[in-house]
């Protein structure tokens, strides 16, 4: 898309209040500019409100501090241009531990340490239902306990399931591109059409486009 230097692969992080973060970029690119870093913030508070129908959505930045000096160069110089930012609701540093306590809607990052952040998440929920598939079947009054509880086991799992989200908008190109995990599902596949539907009504192209050049 014209004025857009990289595209940002953008997808939902669950959070405990059941609303998400959007985050990117999550590994189209590995380095990214400050500059990128804007317009990655700029386009994910787009799609929130496009898509989402955030009204005024958080916009943080991933780092290992809330305090604005925190960080590397990276986010050093990033911090003030996304403060000066017109057009987005800037909240400041995020640290990953904050992530999932939903304390923003946007959460800008460059891509090698938002596929790291990723790849953690994804690792660590996919170990803590491992370790709870054993637990509760060590016994017979374990397993009594795992059916008393395996609804809302079910609704956790679901809330950390990628296939619910469909998959990750490749925002900045001049099309609309949604990527699926290279594991998904004939549901998974479904809320992606789904969430490419409700973008291509909202005009989400269109609109990150008009914001960037400004017309």
């Amino acid at each position: 898309m014209a004025g857009i230097e990289r595209p940002a692969l953008a997808p939902m992080i669950p959070t405990l209040d059941d609303v998400g973060v959007l985050a990117l970029d999550l590994g189209a690119n590995m380095d990214a500019t400050p500059q990128h870093l804007v317009q990655y913030a700029l386009m994910g508070s787009i799609y929130r409100n496009k898509v989402h129908g955030i009204a005024n959505p958080r916009v943080g930045l991933l780092n290992v501090g809330t305090e604005p000096g925190k960080g590397n160069e990276l986010t050093k110089e990033a911090y003030p241009l996304l403060e000066a930012l017109q057009g987005i609701n800037f909240v400041g540093n995020v640290e990953a531990r904050d992530v999932l306590t939903g304390n923003c809607d946007v959460l800008v990052c460059d891509g090698f340490a938002g596929n790291i952040l990723l790849k953690t998440l994804e690792g660590t929920a996919g170990a803590m239902f491992s370790l709870l598939k054993e637990q509760f079947s060590k016994s017979l009054k374990t397993k009594l306990g795992a059916a008393i509880l395996m609804p809302e086991l079910r609704s956790l799992k679901g809330k950390m399931d990628y296939k619910e989200h469909g998959g990750a908008p490749l925002l900045g190109l001049s099309g609309l591109v949604v990527k699926g995990h290279g594991s998904s599902d004939g549901n998974a596949v479904k809320n992606a059409v789904r969430q490419a539907r409700i973008a291509l009504q909202a005009g989400l192209v269109s609109s990150i486009s008009k914001e960037i050049s400004g017309k």
